[in-house]
């Protein structure tokens, strides 16, 4: 029979590619995916840990140093994913520009990081149900209600609401991206909001202290209490004071902050899926605003809620350095209690539970990601049938979402039942002190990438590179271009240096209270182990890729340039992000006006 003839106006399609992800989220979702990755507990439940560690005024510190460390290094992704926006970028470019077994390495570094988040957030959500103030707490504080606590959250077992929170993690990580993209969106503004009106209850709270007899602003800050913490306290009997004290409370108030500030990555692995890398400055932007927006929140949280707190609060006490508090020992929650508020910290403690939920939700979108990037490369596997089937089955996808590999990363979560153990803060603040070296040790190589990775684009630049192609326009490589390279930044090169150094000192001394006898084993383990195990996944793809003879190895890194993202507008002083005067004769006028609302939208969306 004769093929009948297409109707006019038909395009046959073409057969849908059932291992890619589709490019369906645009900016406003990119930007708010990672914001609400990277708001989880850290803040809400370590503010107080870090303000008790170093004191009010160092904590401000510790959150401003930490910022900038990681921010520096994220800043090294975004430049390199602008350039080149690959699936897998976070470990595509240590593999690509440092060694191919490095670059494997870092992938299921960060991918064993993601599910750890996803652990460490379920086992939050069933801490923070186990809502209780003591008696002689609020008697102290003099709290009109004699009973804080949520009863129901306390005859339940704590696996209860893991369970409830694990399922509702795998059922969004199930739905389709844009749609996905637009429950983060809503979560994210909520996230942003929230923090902002915490910000301006501690203010309001701060300019009318119950306490008339002292001034209200900077109460805290001085004697009894002060700047900075007076001494610093290991196993409880351990006691370090002057210049050596101040440095152990502001190195153990920077490492608990980097697990607060960890998440920027995902501007990078979200730029798989979405549909705005043709504009121009879309990574550049993105990756700024959620630096901008984390340092500047988390900064201010900390500043506004330390005038209302003092460091001794007995609520604040951390029994040990590697623990999460419950809700009752958040500081938000004791500002608000020690202010007299009624229901205000029963509303802080759900919206903790809900950003919590939220933040598991997004580290398992970024770890089925990552799980899906790595079963693309054949070489990133063991050559056994079982590990081959395997990644097949990790690299399908169903609508664009990687079915198997959301399910393979959400068993891990399963570990977030260790919520049912009676030290349950102690077991969480190691997952947590676990996956901050397990990311810290990516964004160490990921820095390292970028200084290969600078000098290779100046040398095509430069036109010195002999493998691309001579009729290619290299522009696309010139840092000096604003027409053409993507993500053009001052400094970055210092940057680099100065993200993988503070990256790497944090690592090699972020266990240090272990040591200090009598030495925990568990807490040393929690600070080290990820270090050892690194070196063991690259011996063994050494091993895999060019045997058992050491003498015989060599670096494998194809330094590739091949297919930058090259954007080209006509005017570079109208590039998105940069506040223009339409009118440069006068002030005020309707460009101007439109100008600066445009500017502002495209910082704030």
């Amino acid at each position: 029979m004769a093929a009948q003839d297409n109707p006019p106006g038909f395009e046959p399609q073409e057969p849908e590619d059932h291992t890619q992800l589709r490019r369906n989220l645009s900016e406003r979702h990119v930007n708010m995916i990672t914001f609400s990755a990277v708001v989880g507990i850290g803040l809400f439940l370590q503010a107080g840990s870090v303000v008790y560690y170093a004191g009010p005024g160092l904590a401000v510190f510790a959150y401003l140093i930490s910022g900038t460390v990681t921010w520096s290094a994220m800043a090294c992704l975004g430049k390199m994913t602008a350039l080149f926006p690959v699936k897998g970028a976070i470990f595509d470019f240590p593999g690509r520009f440092l060694d191919e077994a490095v670059g494997y390495a870092v992938g299921w570094m960060a991918w064993y990081y993601q599910i750890m988040v996803v652990a460490a957030e379920v086992l939050a959500v069933s801490q923070l149900f186990n809502f209780q103030f003591k008696v002689d707490y609020l008697s102290d504080v003099g709290y009109p209600e004699s009973v804080l606590e949520w009863a129901f959250g306390q005859n339940t077992s704590p696996a209860v609401w893991g369970t409830l929170v694990l399922i509702i993690i795998f059922i969004v990580n199930l739905l389709p991206v844009r749609a996905y993209g637009e429950v983060e969106y809503i979560s994210g503004c909520c996230k942003m909001i929230f923090i902002c009106l915490l910000i301006l209850l501690n203010v309001v709270i701060n300019s009318n202290s119950v306490d008339s007899s002292t001034p209200p602003l900077f109460k805290y800050y001085n004697k009894p209490y002060g700047f900075e913490s007076q001494n610093f306290t290991v196993h409880g009997d351990q006691i370090f004071t002057g210049g050596p004290g101040h440095l152990a409370s502001m190195w153990t108030a920077m490492t608990a902050c980097i697990f607060g500030m960890a998440g920027f990555e995902t501007v990078s692995i979200v730029a798989a899926e979405s549909r705005d890398l043709e504009r121009d400055e879309s990574i550049k932007l993105a990756t700024r605003k959620i630096a901008l927006r984390i340092i500047l929140l988390y900064a201010l949280a900390t500043f506004t809620v330390g005038l209302n707190v003092p460091y001794t609060d007995p609520n604040l006490n951390v029994s040990a350095i590697n623990s999460f508090s419950n809700g009752q020992n958040s500081i938000f929650i004791i500002a608000v209690v020690r202010a007299h508020l009624i229901g205000w910290p029963h509303f802080l403690n759900a919206f903790f539970i809900f950003s919590s939920a939220s933040a598991g939700i997004n580290a398992l979108y970024l770890a089925s990601r990552l799980l899906h990037a790595l079963a693309s490369i054949p070489d990133a596997w063991p050559q056994w049938t079982v590990a081959m089937t395997l990644r097949g089955k990790l690299e399908r996808t169903v609508y664009g979402v990687p079915m198997a590999a959301v399910f393979a990363s959400w068993l891990f979560g399963l570990l977030g039942f260790l919520s049912v153990n009676p030290s349950s803060a102690e077991i969480l603040g190691r997952v947590a002190t676990n996956a901050v070296v397990s990311t810290l040790i990516v964004n160490c190589l990921i820095c390292g990438a970028y200084l290969r990775f600078y000098t290779c684009v100046d040398h095509a630049a430069r036109g010195q590179d002999q493998r691309i192609d001579p009729n290619q326009d290299l522009r696309a490589y010139d840092r000096d271009d604003d027409r053409f390279y993507p993500y053009r930044s001052h400094g970055q090169y210092l940057r680099a240096w100065y993200g993988m150094c503070g990256c790497f000192l944090i690592v090699l001394f972020n266990g240090w209270s272990s040591f200090v006898s009598p030495m925990s084993n568990d807490d040393f383990l929690a600070s080290y182990i990820n270090i050892p195990i690194f070196i063991v996944l690259i011996l063994a793809y050494r091993v895999k890729l060019e045997g058992f003879n050491p003498l015989n190895w060599t670096r494998r890194a194809n330094e590739d340039l091949h297919n930058p993202l090259s954007i080209s507008q006509r005017n570079p002083r109208l590039r998105r992000g940069r506040l223009r005067r339409a009118n440069r004769d006068v002030l005020f006028s309707w460009g101007n006006t439109e100008r600066f609302i445009q500017w502002l939208w495209t910082w704030l969306k």
